[in-house]
């Protein structure tokens, strides 16, 4: 029993934590979608101009804002100063190991699993899923 114990701790130290549903956090900017209150894909978060439902929801503190880093500055500093703004925890996602249509996520701690979490517009409708 104890070898078990020291062999799982040498692998989480060489792999990390296990990870349920890794596809989808590589999609959902590391969480997942059970979680996701409202999403927007890369070419919506490119647009001018703020997405009101989004602007609306960052009045629930109990929400996290997550951005694809891979985008340009330009792109996403609209939210960040947003969030800023109304103190809403933002994170900038990096590094994940494929890349993803999601531009913004905005993220719950814990499960609410609607059932349509796109902003469907014609900016949606140009990205591959």
């Amino acid at each position: 029993m104890a070898g078990n114990n020291v062999e799982d701790y040498l692998i989480k130290g060489i792999y990390g934590e296990k990870q349920i549903k890794i596809e989808e956090r590589n999609v959902f900017l590391g969480t997942i979608r059970e979680r996701v209150e409202i999403a927007l894909t890369t070419s919506q978060v490119m647009a001018n101009s703020i997405y009101s439902q989004i602007e609306a929801n960052f009045s629930n503190k109990s929400l996290t804002l997550l951005l694809n880093g891979t985008l340009p500055y330009t792109a996403i500093s609209k939210y960040i100063k947003l969030a800023k703004k109304v103190n809403l925890p933002f994170s900038l996602v990096n590094n994940l190991p494929t890349p993803t249509p999601i531009g913004l996520v905005l993220a719950h701690k814990n499960a609410v699993d609607k059932n349509e979490i796109f902003i469907k517009d014609e900016l949606y409708h140009s990205t591959q899923f």
